[in-house]
């Protein structure tokens, strides 16, 4: 037996020594660190003085390993993450070399000097090694049976809109689950959706839901509009939306809009409003769930009408209706890259009473806000906006994220107008339509850059009313929600040139310097990572062989090009909360960067990329057809070949700003390894690493922020003040959604609800259940 171990360590040592040597051959060539090459020789060397069962094999590997040790301090100093891939593997293979079973190998029979020590000692380490990662995962563990105090109002329970107030402050001044009692939380209710996908269809279960009286209501990704009880999660009223889900690749609903009617009592007096996958505005009474008949046509309005012809799949509406004096506007999700020419992005806005049409946004037409003449259309292939809205009623303004003209990753296409409004944060007339102010963050995007989170609206002390945008550049730019004019400097900074023939680029591009950037740190060849050196090399090669300027690196044809930060962000969909007693700002970031490429079409066309259609549809990512420009295009994340970052950890933070200075307050690692880890399987040991995450938070005024979002199936509770870690629970699947809270009159108590339906792009699993947590009842 002794000998099979030998001979297959052995075999094993000389294949990855060759494996290593090659790669680092091709690091070396590129002009890459020569150190791989150098291992891969070592390990052969190794390997071969142990088939002769030569004792020197020991001394050579182990001289090299004090060598190892030496080169990876003076690459990477003390950073633990960063000396792993360096040195575990290689020690692992030295202390083999120093067990009993390869020393008789080589003929050594005198006992090891410190053997009884050693392993054991080793044993030792590795468990204290596992112990501190699952004790850096526990949380203190507050247990005070004290309450805070109740709402001092009904209206400070309820949580109204998606992100809680029009403005999308995700606040709430709650305060009865405090940092003192949040480790007395408990589940208090579990509801099942029944929406858990269907083949060709991946739900992804990203509700915030709401709560006005006494009801909970919220979505499935179907469209199913369901009402609660806010104290047992007792399933009311279930409006079947029977959406036409041809051609729709993920269900996403992400909430609901309550209206009350001015003036009205009785049937529909109370509204739910939602929009839907196969593009309808549905208006329903708020007490049973019924269609209102009054409104648009049986309680529906056509969102197709004007948008002349509607392949399947490429148009649908996935975020709540924003609501302003008395209107509801909206826009609508457009499949990314597939082809010119697609539906077009236009925001429409219709009355909440009657679902008549009242004015449009249409980029290409900016100053005509009727509907398009009989036979035809809005215009085709203009920025669009998919994420969730806000509006300011004082103001009478709504404020548009919005995306890109199609196709995403190739512009020279795009006109005038387009370039205007893309990539930006829009600020219209609730009246009219008209613009009041537009301000871009990515000038001619070509990254993928869609502005994809909830503007927030904050009022600061000396009369600021102030807008934050965040963006999937890691960039959050603070505006005057009035006028559109930065709150903190923006300064424009030049950026990498040199785009593909056909194509005009930005000389410079947008910064936001008196607030932290959330994009990461700068992918640099030391800092690309693996499990192994062999995997590390092979990141190092791939960083080698990329191009990449920094951050805005243009694409090309001839070389694959590193966008940093990817499309995830930087801060996705979940966007920021704000606690306007605290005057802090929470955000969570994922740093993971894309590797991208233009294909130019004759060779799309001999690998057979074609634009998506109802009978083969997929999410955002390549290849993408774009057809009707020079280019298709090959987009992912950058990865290694088992599946895990390119990148160094960490993947994710959660932070605080000082709203005032601008300041970072705190930053901490957000989310362990336990549900992801090599070839998307799940490690099952949560060592703190920060991973991956979409999905927002909620901050209260008892001083707590709650959040899920992580590909880690779990939610957490964080002081808001400090960043300490309170709580945390376990969920069925990742809360790749925003956390919500309310005040349920019942029994007195405080709840907080999370949609833990996992997202296949974060292999978080799949679920269909909403998890509502309160102190448990006296």
């Amino acid at each position: 037996m002794q000998r099979i171990f030998n001979s297959c360590f052995l075999l094993f040592l000389i294949a990855a020594g060759a494996l290593l040597a090659w790669l680092g051959t091709k690091l070396a060539l590129l002009g890459g660190s020569p150190w791989y090459l150098l291992s891969g020789l070592v390990m052969i060397v190794t390997a071969i003085l142990g088939m002769r069962r030569s004792r020197r094999s020991t001394m050579v590997y182990w001289a090299f390993l004090a060598l190892n040790l030496l080169w990876a301090l003076w690459e990477v100093g003390l950073d633990g993450w960063a000396l792993a891939p360096r040195l575990a593997m290689p020690t692992c293979i030295g202390l083999y070399m120093l067990s009993p079973y390869y020393r008789r190998h080589v003929g050594s029979t005198e006992p090891l000097p410190g053997a009884r020590l050693l392993w054991p000692g080793l044993a030792l380490l590795l468990l204290a090694g596992i112990g501190t990662a699952f004790w850096a995962d526990l949380t203190p563990g507050a247990r005070s049976n004290a309450w805070g105090p109740a709402p001092a109002k009904p209206a400070d329970g309820e949580w109204i809109a998606y992100g809680n107030d029009r403005g999308g402050s995700r606040f709430s001044p709650l305060a009865q689950i405090t940092p003192a009692n949040v480790g007395n939380l408990r589940p208090a209710w579990v509801y099942h959706t029944g929406n858990v996908g269907t083949p060709g269809h991946a739900a992804s279960f990203e509700a915030n839901p709401i709560k006005v009286g006494d009801r909970v209501y919220l979505c499935a990704g179907n469209n199913d509009v369901m009402a609660l009880d806010p104290e047992t999660g007792r399933q009311l009223w279930r409006h079947a939306a029977k959406a036409n889900l041809d051609g729709v690749f993920g269900l996403t609903c992400r909430g609901v809009t309550y209206y009350r009617v001015p003036n009205a009592t009785g049937f529909c007096s109370e509204r739910i409003y939602t929009a839907t996958l196969d593009a309808r505005l549905l208006a329903l009474d708020a007490a049973t769930g019924r269609p209102c008949p009054s409104f648009g046509s049986g309680g529906q309005v056509d969102l197709k009408v004007g948008l002349g012809r509607v392949d399947k799949g490429y148009y649908f509406v996935t975020s709540p209706p924003a609501l302003v004096r008395g209107r509801l506007v909206l826009g609508g999700w457009v499949t990314d890259g597939q082809k010119i020419q697609e539906p077009s992005g236009v925001i429409r806005a219709f009355d909440a009473v009657t679902g008549n049409f009242a004015w449009a946004f249409d980029t290409g037409r900016p100053d005509t806000h009727d509907l398009p003449p009989p036979g035809g259309n809005f215009t085709l292939g203009t920025p669009n906006s998919w994420a969730p809205m806000s509006s300011d009623e004082d103001l009478g303004l709504v404020y548009v994220p919005t995306g890109n003209a199609t196709p995403d990753y190739f512009g020279g296409h795009r006109t005038a107008l387009d370039d205007r409004y893309s990539s930006s944060v829009v600020a219209l007339d609730a009246q009219t339509g008209s613009v009041r102010w537009s301000f871009q963050t990515t000038h001619h995007d070509l990254w993928d850059y869609d502005v994809a989170s909830q503007p927030t609206l904050v009022d600061l002390p000396g009369g600021i009313r102030g807008l934050l945008q965040p963006t999937k550049r890691g960039e959050i730019f603070f505006l005057d929600r009035a006028t559109g004019k930065p709150l903190k400097k923006v300064v424009e900074r030049p950026v990498p040139q040199g785009g593909v023939p056909g194509e005009r680029l930005s000389p410079t591009q947008p910064y936001s310097p008196g607030f932290p950037s959330f994009g990461g740190p700068r992918p640099t060849e030391v800092r690309m990572w693996g499990l192994t050196p062999i995997d590390q090399a092979m990141c190092r090669i791939r960083f080698k062989q990329a191009r990449f300027d920094g951050d805005m690196t243009p694409l090309s044809t001839d070389h694959y090009t590193i966008t940093w930060p990817g499309y995830l962000g930087g801060i996705d969909w979940g966007g920021v909360s704000v606690d306007p007693q605290r005057n802090l700002m929470i955000v969570n970031n994922t740093q993971v960067a894309n590797y991208n490429r233009l294909i130019p079409r004759a060779e799309a066309n001999r690998l057979g990329i074609k634009a998506m259609n109802a009978v083969h549809m997929s999410d955002v990512g390549g290849p993408a057809a774009q057809e009707g420009v020079p280019y298709a295009a090959q987009i992912a994340p950058f990865l290694s070949p088992i599946a895990i970052p390119c990148q160094q950890p960490p993947y994710g933070h959660i932070s605080a700003v000082d709203l005032r200075t601008g300041k970072l307050v705190w930053t901490r690692l957000f989310g362990t390894s336990r549900d992801s880890g090599p070839l998307a399987l799940p490690t099952f040991v949560p060592i703190p690493m920060g991973v991956p995450n979409i999905g927002g938070s909620v901050a209260t005024a008892s001083g707590l922020t709650f959040i899920a979002a992580t590909q880690e199936h779990a939610i957490r509770a964080y002081e808001t003040a400090t960043g300490r870690l309170l709580w945390k629970a376990r969920l069925p699947a990742g809360g790749n959604a925003s956390a919500a809270t309310y005040w349920s009159s019942k029994s007195g108590r405080q709840f907080v609800v999370i949609a833990a339906g996992g997202h296949g792009a974060m292999l978080s699993g799949s679920s269909d259940q909403l998890v509502a947590y309160a102190l448990p009842a006296k």
